[in-house]
């Protein structure tokens, strides 16, 4: 029986399953594998799913199953959408109205599905949209697009507003992905404005790609030019080369271009860039603020309370906009939640975890005990961390192995803390991306500075957002920071941050002295390689009692931990591969 919901259109046998293997053919009716289950519900702000012209700053219950009927390199939802196997066992029956319930209860304007496509979940979608409509609740979601004519007229009518995230504009692109064309995708776009659904359009920008985005982008200007169009630069997860993530700067460029054509045009991933701001279209005044609020997210900092331009102009801002941004706990919403599960994996693989089984029992457990709910605040600290490997040594049946990854760990603290020790303290800035967008006071970069014999300015901030805020071009002056170092999950190369700081007119002594620099993906966060990280900051700050050989150091973890030299590797930004 041929299934009927995404254009794969995919012939699935009795008991089988299509491509996407979240639908089976039970007695000639094709039917979800799981139906109203699911691996998250949260609260979370609007721009996190992300949306920027819709009900700003409101709370909205983000609902999130497993499965895509797309398999796209460098997916940041691969965990719940390529390893939907791995984590069924986690996945909780929440009926409809149950779901309805827990959004009234948290105040939430409506449900967003996100995180995982709802084309994998199109039956459990419906219901609840019909179930929020009767309860007076908006709904929505965050789509590839990728319908069949039938199947859309069903979300047509069904849906207040979505996100379609477009791959590219070409067949090519689209078949990389596993799908046919790319024509669906478009039509998607096109239906859902007719019927009055509020739309706004999600883009990948990869390099090399400049022309399938400016092609995208030429084919959305044609339903309409205001329809938000949000430029996500490409970031290289699962096996994707890093070669293929474009440089923020680069981004930037393609979204002057695109602005030619598209009134709305935002960049995501991109912390720090002013491109996120709404600028009025009449005079070119920046209306809304908004700010980098970790990977696909955003958060509306400053916005007028009619959305209205000081010279009278009205921006196409749909619904309510909220006093203040809901605050998302820890990892918690949006794609964070994803990099929770993904940070876990990074320490198992250290442990010798390889098996799919054995991922997939120990991800089941901290989804279900709700370990991800307590994950940042273990991951903050040193010694938090220490203990994180070794509650997950003890849930993978692997004491042994986590007590040889803790240990190993203490022992470079240890002697980094002890050849530093006495040394003066050199101002030291924490950045990500761009030089005005300033890590958390509290984020475990500061520990790994002062371990490292540095004093982190970054700790006089008292503001906090995810991963951290933007800071004014006074504030850099004050804190006038002697060496900077930029993280290494969302950075920049040191050439483009000292040509911004030029750009933006910024002065310090490390800008000065060019003391600026880039730390390797996972040095410093998110995977227990940031021991090395370590090393390598204490050797920038103190290298007359820190120095080290930093090329033999990572080749042993790599060997002790990874059972493979390091010579000729180049990660990616994913957390668990080496």
């Amino acid at each position: 029986m041929r299934c009927s919901i995404c254009e794969n259109r995919c012939v699935i046998p009795p008991g089988g399953t299509g491509r996407c293997r979240m639908y089976t053919n039970e007695g000639g009716t094709i039917v979800e594998r799981f139906p109203d289950r699911y691996i998250a519900a949260m609260p979370i702000s609007i721009e996190t799913m992300p949306l920027c012209h819709y009900h700003p700053r409101e709370t909205f219950l983000q609902a999130s199953g497993i499965g895509c009927t797309f398999s796209c390199g460098g997916c940041i939802s691969e965990t719940v959408a390529h390893h939907a196997e791995a984590v069924s066992g986690a996945l909780r029956h929440i009926p409809p109205g149950a779901l309805v319930g827990r959004a009234r209860e948290e105040g939430c304007r409506g449900i967003a599905f996100c995180l995982n496509d709802p084309t994998a979940m199109h039956q459990t979608f419906l219901g609840v949209a019909r179930a929020a409509h009767d309860a007076g609740l908006l709904v929505g979601c965050a789509t590839n697009g990728y319908y069949t004519e039938e199947a859309l007229r069903d979300l047509a009518s069904a849906i207040d507003f979505a996100n379609i995230g477009l791959k590219g504009a070409s067949d090519a692109c689209y078949r990389a992905c596993g799908a046919v064309s790319a024509e669906p995708a478009f039509r998607t776009v096109r239906t859902l404005v007719e019927a009055g659904v509020h739309v706004e359009v999600s883009c990948i920008h990869a390099r090399g790609g400049d022309d399938e985005i400016r092609t995208a982008a030429a084919r959305v200007a044609a339903v309409s030019p205001d329809i938000p169009f949000l430029v996500m630069r490409f970031i290289p997860f699962g096996d994707e080369p890093p070669e293929r993530e474009p440089t923020i700067a680069e981004s930037e460029r393609i979204c002057d271009d695109l602005r030619e054509t598209l009134s709305y045009v935002y960049l995501f991933n991109s912390p720090g860039t002013g491109y996120l701001d709404t600028a009025c279209p009449s005079c070119g005044k920046t209306v809304v603020r908004r700010e980098f609020f970790g990977p696909m997210g955003a958060r509306t900092i400053a916005i007028p309370a009619d959305a209205r331009c000081s010279c009278g102009f009205s921006l196409p801002v749909a619904g309510s906009i909220g006093e203040t941004p809901y605050a998302e706990p820890g990892m918690m919403g949006g794609y964070r939640f994803t990099r929770a599960l993904e940070m876990i994996h990074a320490v198992l693989v250290c442990l010798g975890v390889e098996s799919d089984a054995d991922l997939a029992r120990i991800w089941a457990g901290v989804i279900r005990d709700d370990y991800i709910r307590d994950l940042h605040g273990k991951i903050q600290r040193i010694d938090g961390y220490i203990a994180l490997v070794r509650e997950l040594g003890e849930r993978a049946g692997r004491p042994e192995a986590a007590e040889r990854l803790a240990t190993y760990i203490s022992d470079r603290v240890a002697a980094v803390s002890s050849a530093v020790e006495g040394c003066p303290r050199p101002r030291v800035y924490y950045s990500m991306g761009t030089p005005l967008f300033a890590l958390n006071a509290e984020r475990f970069e500061m520990d790994l500075v002062e371990a490292a014999g540095g004093d982190p300015v970054n700790r006089r901030i008292v503001r906090a957002g995810k991963p951290g805020v933007n800071i004014t071009p006074e504030e850099f002056a004050a804190f006038n920071p002697e060496y900077i170092f930029i993280s290494g999950f969302l950075s920049a190369p040191a050439s483009d941050y000292l040509a911004a700081c030029r750009r933006m007119g910024l002065s310090a002594d490390a800008v000065e002295h060019g003391r600026v620099y880039t730390l390797p993906p996972g040095w410093d966060f998110g995977n227990p390689r940031w021991v090395l990280g370590l090393s390598a900051i204490a050797g920038t700050l103190h290298p007359e009692r820190a120095g080290s050989d930093l090329a033999a150091e990572q080749d042993r973890f790599y060997r002790t931990f990874y059972g493979t030299g390091a010579a000729g590797t180049a990660g990616n930004r994913s957390f668990y591969r080496p």
